[in-house]
């Protein structure tokens, strides 16, 4: 019949059920085995061995339970059976406490690490991964049994474990070495690091912290039976726990995001494919030659038409000419009013001039009187020689920044610096031992060299100098942050990574037929981890500076290529000393060491090193010595101007009257009086405590000389071409001759005083305390003119007209003369018959416009191309050492000045709030003060931040944790317990709770700070921040707040002025940036970047807004001066500003052309050459205005050669006598802003003055003023004065 129903399903059935039961039934486990187990004999100094254990975990005795949960928590479950014991745990917490310090600023960096370390030491799976090569044995003469010694073990890895943990570790930052972490525990440069070598370096027994070989292998599969240990990893940008969150965005590049990208170049403004401004200037030219000569030709054909020539009477059809000075048209009342004003000046001089003549005894007596008071304020002269008072106004900001940074963290170090070659020297080669690349090392680093250096550094150290009968040597004055625990002073050299010592640097290790390690061992592993306190090859000598600070490699090296530190081709040796501005008697003994220094490396020879060298004082004594060196040629220069003047205003008429007619004594007496009033200038301003400065000592004589000559000229030959009227007696004659030009002196004068005294509204302190002596000079020189000289002038006459001899004025000549006959000069002859005829010639003309037009046009187009800035460089003596210094710093420099970051008091740090706006570490703000300064120094060819900041709030963080060893306290006192001291009663500052783990925040923050501050870095805690950061915090109110602080870093390689102000630049825009990110903006605190050179560069930032105003200014004061004076004649006045003007923008043409950058040295030349300009212009625009003849081009002859001689013998040729002496000065600062600008201050300002202005006033001056014309025709009618005004 066929099988029971149902039975194929019951046997179905049977089958499942038997393989879920074998599913569910327990399989066969791998036992758990270890391959170690405590530790045994000793392997080097304080490293043992771990003992050889085959057997399983063995359960964790409770009094290890607070470690393993410290260190491995991922191993504390159930019964806690581990392949540890307690001695081992302790040893691992031990060996983690240098990658704590600086790795556990990244939170999961540091568990991947910790993790690799617990798997290796703890694991209860040890044998899956860990594979023991070699034991040696080993009597436990504690258990008296016999063991073994592991001596070497491979320890197999996951690939991607390593890779994982290396890159969330790879950007965490070392704040107080301005770099990454991984430079200091890798053992190669960070560049070079990779996942597989850095482990590989860990476990090394080369290292010096690894008591026996570790071989890692590396894989993700089963090797040789083996499962690499590839546990779980956290990324940079995870957080491990619930209590942590992500690394920083300075820690950890995922979480910042892409890297910032420096702003696109602004697009060079073109048209055609040229400079806008060259084409647009070359357009504007080409406009102005069509027009005009269009113009001219036009006004050309009409005359032809109309008039037989320019000087012949127009035929009676044509409609009155304004040519015409037979004008019987109506007075306007601006004309009376013009012709009232300068008759009343005429008659007020005329009457003053005939005074001083018949009173010369009192007015000279008075002007004497009045000379030695003021001179009497000689008493009281002080003189500017601080850099910082002669360019930065103490009101500017980058003055009151370097205030509050001096108050609150001391003045800046005063610099000795050193810069060595070993021309001689051949580069060496090191041969790594047992094998590796070979590495090249530059010629100064080699052995012998490094011995000789050394010697010289030990030299300097031990150099003593006296200062008030007390010796004084570097130690007394030098930079030691350590004080009073560690005196050794701060020396920035490569031989302080051998400690400045030969021994050290003669240590080698070896046998007697292998170096294993010695300096190039040493050096190559300093210069990337500069504050290890063990370098971890077999020297294990420290890195760290005697002085207790990181000496780092771009400090101390010069001429390498990269980061190829080795290939260096020149040493750096920095003295950093004590700068002291308010204690006088310490920084003279800074001073006369700083003397004592410069005279030992003057006279050092040794034939094996060229050495640069400069001390704080260099510049300040170079200029000195360049000053007193340059008197020399200033007096022959004022002595040829003498000589010239003295007998230019003689008029001889016979070689036997030369004794008669020179005027040696009255030129000598001008002389004496130009000079008398920049003496009354600077004894009236000593007397309300106005100090003096070089730019006042050197340029307002020759300004003064200048404008005092020219008006000594154009009275004295004036004089000499008069003729004395019949009945005139001498007072009146000089006095009718004083009213003619005295108005004409008056006008260049009190414009240019006007112009000066405006000028102190400048913000630049060179500017404003030259304006204020050039104005007050130039006042007093015009009174002395018009009272003491003319009275000297009335004298002299007298003198020659009894035939007294020149000088000798006691003694009578043979030679016989009844009266003193009208005399022309030669130059006045040519002005009159050769010169101004010819320039005045119809072709003529229209060639000088368009010449002068020209000019200007280049000019224009090329003065935004004037560079900005002066080259320390050019304030030196051609033969200085400190020229030498330059050029090497330019050369082998690698960093630039220190740059602080300074957040003001009022800032709460004690507030995770606060805490985050600034800090760099995890859980901080990525727009945070450290952060953006980080951000910056990525992008450093653009903000010329060059590295990441030094930061002490990260630094105290990582100090401050409780798995660190470096903060805490006995017990009993609760006082600082440094991490080198061993006492059973030190205690953690915090519990190693998820609390204590967390930033101090409130009063914890106070209490531990001061500890941070105060700790010196040791080879158990390198965080110590006394010698990094104990100026860099201001603690106030008792220690209980924090008051002002600094971040610092350094700026990139400065070399030229455009690269010092773009980059003070870039770092106030930075700071700027922080403070409104951090919201502080509103609050009575601010961050602020401070450098020692921003004082003296800040003025270029508004340099160019100062020269536009300081021009401007003295171009509006000329224009309103000279339209009063001239007698409300305004078009007179626009004239003159526009020919000023154009003299301006030519100095800019000639500074572009001769590369003379524009700063506060030329800015003082521009406004002197406005005051100059004024002489060349105001003198022939007032002849011209005065002028009575019919035309435009009758007047402009008639007054180029009435005061084109004076102005040419009086300005021309007495200012170019002196300037020419100033082109053999030894200074490049003489040759250059004052032989260059002064030659082009003269020329341009008599081109102008003597060709162009005549002919634009030919064209378009101010048309004649009748009431001035009938005036003076019936002041002269039927006299022979008459004959005079029109000869």
């Amino acid at each position: 019949m066929g099988s029971p129903p149902g039975s194929p399903g019951r046997g179905g059935l049977g089958l499942l059920v038997l393989f879920l039961l074998l599913l569910l039934s327990p399989v066969q486990v791998l036992p758990q085995l270890c391959v170690w187990y405590g530790e045994c004999g000793v392997a080097s100094g304080d490293k043992r061995y771990n003992c050889a254990y085959d057997g399983p975990p063995i359960a964790l005795p409770e009094d290890g339970y607070d470690l393993m949960q410290e260190l491995c928590p991922g191993l504390f479950f159930g019964n806690v059976s581990t392949c540890c014991d307690v001695r081992q745990l302790q040893t691992l917490k031990n060996n983690l406490q240098l990658p704590l310090q600086f790795l556990s600023r990244c939170p999961s960096c540091f568990n991947n690490l910790i993790n690799l370390f617990c798997e290796l030491t703890c694991s209860p799976n040890q044998s899956d991964f860990l594979n023991v090569m070699s034991t040696i044995p080993y009597y436990d003469p504690i258990l008296k049994e016999n063991k073994s010694s592991i001596t070497e073990l491979q320890y197999f890895i996951g690939e991607r474990f390593a890779n994982a943990m290396y890159n969330a570790c790879k950007d965490v930052e070392a704040p107080s070495s301005n770099v990454k972490a991984l430079g200091l525990l890798c053992g190669k440069d960070v560049k070079d690091c990779n996942a597989t070598n850095w482990i590989e370096y860990m476990f090394s027994k080369d290292n010096g912290q690894t008591p026996f070989s570790i071989i890692p292998i590396f894989s993700d599969v089963p090797v040789h039976g083996m499962n690499p240990m590839n546990n779980a990893t956290k990324g940079c940008n995870e957080s491990v726990d619930d209590s942590t969150g992500p690394c920083s965005c300075q820690d950890c590049s995922v979480v910042c995001g892409p890297k910032p990208q420096p702003p696109p170049l602004p697009p060079p403004w073109l048209l055609f494919g040229l400079d806008a401004v060259y084409v647009i200037m070359w357009i504007s030219y080409m406009g102005f030659l069509l027009i005009f000569f269009a113009l001219v030709f036009g006004v050309w054909c009409y005359r032809r038409r109309h008039f037989v020539s320019e000087y012949t009477p127009i035929d009676s059809n044509i409609a009155f000419s304004v040519n015409s000075h037979r004008d019987n048209g109506k007075i306007t009342c601006g004309e009376r009013l013009g012709e009232r004003f300068e008759n009343g000046l005429r008659m007020t001089f005329t009457s003053w001039g005939a005074f001083c003549v018949r009173n010369p005894r009192p007015v000279i007596l008075f002007s004497v009187v009045f000379i030695a008071m003021c001179c009497s304020g000689f008493v009281y002269v002080k003189a500017t020689t601080n850099p910082v008072d002669l360019w930065s106004a103490p009101s500017s900001q980058a003055r009151k920044e370097k205030e509050y940074f001096d108050t609150h963290f001391g003045p800046f170090f005063r610099t000795e610096q050193l810069i060595i070659q070993a021309p001689k020297s051949h580069p060496d080669t090191y041969s790594p031992y047992p094998s590796g690349a070979d590495v090249p090392f530059g010629p100064p680093l080699t052995k012998d060299i490094l011995h000789q250096v050394l010697v010289l550094q030990d030299a300097i150290v031990n150099i003593t100098a006296s200062f008030d009968n007390e010796t004084v040597m570097l130690k007394d004055i030098c930079l030691a942050p350590l004080a009073p625990y560690n005196n050794n002073c701060t020396i920035l050299s490569v031989l302080n990574y051998f400690q400045n010592s030969h021994s050290v640097l003669d240590h080698t290790v070896g046998d007697d037929f292998f170096v294993y390690a010695d300096y190039h061992t040493h050096f190559l592993y300093c210069v990337r981890a500069p504050a290890s306190l063990n370098d971890t090859s077999l020297l294990h000598d420290p890195c760290l500076g005697t002085f207790g600070g990181p000496v780092f490699p771009w400090l101390v090296l010069g001429g390498y290529d990269d980061d190829n530190y080795n290939n260096a081709t020149a040493l750096v040796i920095t003295f950093p000393v004590n700068n002291y501005y308010n204690d006088t008697r310490k920084l003279m003994k800074a001073l006369a060491w700083e003397r004592e220094f410069i005279n030992f490396l003057k006279n050092y020879s040794n034939p094996n090193l060229t050495i640069s060298f400069s001390a704080e004082r260099s510049i300040e004594d170079e200029i000195n010595r360049e000053s007193q060196s340059d008197i020399g040629t200033v007096l022959i220069s004022y002595i040829v101007m003498f000589v010239y003047i003295s007998i230019a205003l003689g008029h001889i008429q016979s070689c036997r009257r030369l004794l008669v007619d020179s005027k040696i004594s009255l030129g000598i007496a001008g002389i004496l009086i130009v000079l008398s009033s920049v003496a009354c200038s600077i004894g009236i301003f000593s007397y309300f405590g106005i100090p003096l400065t070089l730019i006042v000592i050197e340029v307002i004589p020759f300004l003064v000389l200048a404008i005092g000559v020219d008006n000594i000229f154009i009275m004295v030959q004036t004089l000499q071409r008069d003729e004395r009227l019949q009945g005139e007696t001498l007072d009146k004659q000089i006095g009718r001759v004083l009213g003619d030009v005295a108005p004409s002196m008056f006008l260049s004068s009190f414009s240019e005083t006007v112009a000066f005294f405006l000028g102190t509204l400048s913000t630049m302190p060179a500017v404003r305390t030259f304006s204020l002596f050039a104005g007050m000079a130039v006042l007093i020189d015009f009174i002395l003119q018009v009272t003491c000289f003319v009275s000297l002038l009335g004298l002299d006459i007298k003198r020659q007209e009894r035939n007294r001899l020149d000088i000798l004025c006691c003694i009578k000549s043979n030679e016989e003369m009844s009266s003193l006959q009208r005399s022309e000069s030669i130059l006045f002859l040519f002005f009159k018959n050769l010169y101004s005829p010819y320039l005045l010639k119809d072709w003529m003309r229209p060639i000088v416009i368009a010449v002068f037009v020209g000019v200007l046009s280049f000019s224009t187009a090329v003065m935004h191309n004037v560079e900005i800035g002066l080259d320390q460089s050019l304030s030196m003596p051609d033969d200085s050492y400190v020229m030498d210094y330059f050029s090497q710093l330019s050369k082998y420099l690698h960093a630039g000045p220190p740059v602080y970051f300074v957040l003001e008091e009022g800032h709460n740090y004690t507030s995770l709030e606060g805490q985050n706006m600034v800090c760099g570490g995890m859980g901080c703000n990525n727009d945070s003060l450290v952060q953006q300064v980080f951000n910056a120094a990525e992008i450093g060819s653009y903000t010329r931040i060059g590295y990441a900041p030094s930061s002490w709030i990260d630094d105290y963080f990582d100090w401050v944790k409780p798995q660190s060893s470096c903060c805490r306290v006995y017990n009993a006192t609760g006082q600082f317990c440094n991490a080198s001291v061993t006492d059973p009663s030190c205690t953690r500052c915090r519990p190693l709770t998820q609390e204590g783990k967390q930033r101090p925040q409130g009063k914890d923050f106070m209490t531990f700070l001061p500890m941070f501050l105060s700790d010196n870095p040791n080879p158990k805690c390198g965080k110590g921040g006394h010698a990094a950061y104990n100026s860099a915090v201001n603690l106030i109110n008792n220690k209980s707040d924090v008051g002002a602080t600094y971040f610092m870093t350094y700026h990139t390689v400065l070399k030229t002025s455009s690269d010092f102000i773009d980059a003070m630049k870039k770092a106030r825009v930075i700071a700027d940036n922080i403070t409104e990110t951090m919201g502080i903006k509103e609050k009575n605190y601010r961050v602020f970047p401070y450098s020692v050179f921003y004082v003296f560069y800040e003025q270029y930032l508004t340099i160019v807004h100062d020269a536009i105003f300081n021009l401007c200014i003295s171009l509006g004061s000329i224009f309103l001066v000279t339209t009063v004076l001239l007698g409300f004649e305004v078009w007179a006045a626009v004239v003159v500003s526009i020919t000023i003007a154009m003299i301006i923008i030519n100095m800019f043409g000639v500074m572009w052309l001769w590369g003379i950058s524009l700063n506060a040295v030329s800015l003082v030349n521009l406004v002197m050459s406005c005051g100059i300009a004024v002489e060349f212009c105001s003198h022939v625009t007032r002849a011209f205005t005065v002028s009575t003849k019919g035309s435009r081009v009758e007047r402009a002859e008639e007054a180029l050669s009435h005061m084109g001689s004076s102005v040419f013998s009086g300005i021309t040729l007495t200012k170019f006598a002196g300037i020419v002496v100033l082109a053999f000065s030894k200074s490049q600062i003489f040759k250059i802003f004052y032989f260059r600008m002064y030659l082009a201050m003269v020329l341009l300002g008599a081109t102008h003055g003597l060709i162009f202005l005549p002919v634009l006033l030919s064209y378009i001056g101010p048309s004649v003023n009748k009431a001035k014309t009938r005036t003076a025709q019936e002041r002269t009618r039927g006299t022979e004065r008459e004959r005079l005004l029109y000869f």
